[in-house]
């Protein structure tokens, strides 16, 4: 290829010659000046991938105008369909939330209720619900042996459904005094 050859060649592919029309376009199709500088800036992008699709016999302003207004299109067919699918996406979400109250005096209740619990019950309940501790740790923990962990587990659990069917905790009792006030008559 000969010097001029490749000058002739420069001449026809130069880009930053169009650049005025292509923002001058892309202005007036975007009606903001921000965006019309963005719009540009991805149509060369374009149109840098596209390189060797160009016609020389087309004219490069045409083809980068084309390319411009393609890019544009896309774009606002891209945010159309985002704004259906957005639009879908609300139609099917609900509308309403339940309030957030009732599950905050809910928790408030749940908490209470667990520090209402006896101090051995409360530490063995919270080591394998919380913490998430097996129940042979959890025993080695508290330095007692697992069936006691699993009663005291048991009786926790047991006043806190208690508590789910409206008995206050302080009212649970677990221990039945025999020949006493708790016995019936006979």
């Amino acid at each position: 290829m000969t010097r001029e050859t490749s000058r002739s060649d420069t001449k026809r592919f130069d880009v930053p010659a169009q650049l005025s029309a292509m923002r001058r376009y892309a202005r007036s199709l975007t009606r903001n000046e921000h965006d019309a500088e963005d719009l540009v800036h991805d149509a060369l992008v374009r149109a840098y991938e596209k390189r060797s699709s160009f016609d020389n016999g087309r004219g490069l302003r045409t083809w980068l105008l084309s390319i411009l207004h393609n890019v544009f299109i896309d774009g606002r067919r891209s945010r159309s369909a985002e704004n259906r699918r957005e639009e879908q996406a609300q139609e099917l979400t609900d509308t309403s939330v339940a309030p957030a109250q009732e599950h905050h005096v809910r928790l408030g209740q749940i908490r209470d209720a667990f520090l209402e619990l006896p101090e051995e019950q409360r530490a063995a309940l919270h080591l394998v619900a919380v913490e998430g501790l097996g129940y042979a740790e959890a025993a080695k923990t508290l330095g007692i042996p697992q069936g006691t962990l699993m009663s005291r587990l048991s009786r926790a659990r047991a006043s806190l459904r208690a508590v789910e069917d409206g008995t206050p905790v302080s009212r649970v009792t677990h221990l039945k005094i025999v020949g006493g006030a708790d016995e019936p008559s006979r």
